[in-house]
């Protein structure tokens, strides 16, 4: 993934708030994954699209490969979202 097409995508959610279906993605990697992988972060209890794509970038840098499967999911429902 070209870091800087990430990174424009990050600019252009935020401030948006993440629609239900980024939300609930959002709430179940700080669920699943929280102590794991996202114990440096706070969750937010209306996330934006930028805050779910740095969850997820988080989840790709910090996780397994199960994290990293759930991140492509956040990450791909975020692009849908956008």
């Amino acid at each position: 993934m070209d870091p800087r097409s990430f990174e424009q995508l990050k600019e252009r959610g935020a401030g948006r708030v993440a629609p239900d279906g980024v939300a609930f993605l959002y709430h179940q990697a700080f669920q699943k994954f929280g102590s794991q992988s996202l114990w440096s972060r706070q969750p937010s209890a209306s996330p934006t699209i930028a805050q779910a794509l740095v969850v997820a970038e988080c989840l790709r840098r910090e996780g397994d490969q199960i994290t990293r499967a759930f991140a492509v999911q956040m990450e791909e429902a975020c692009r849908a979202a956008l």
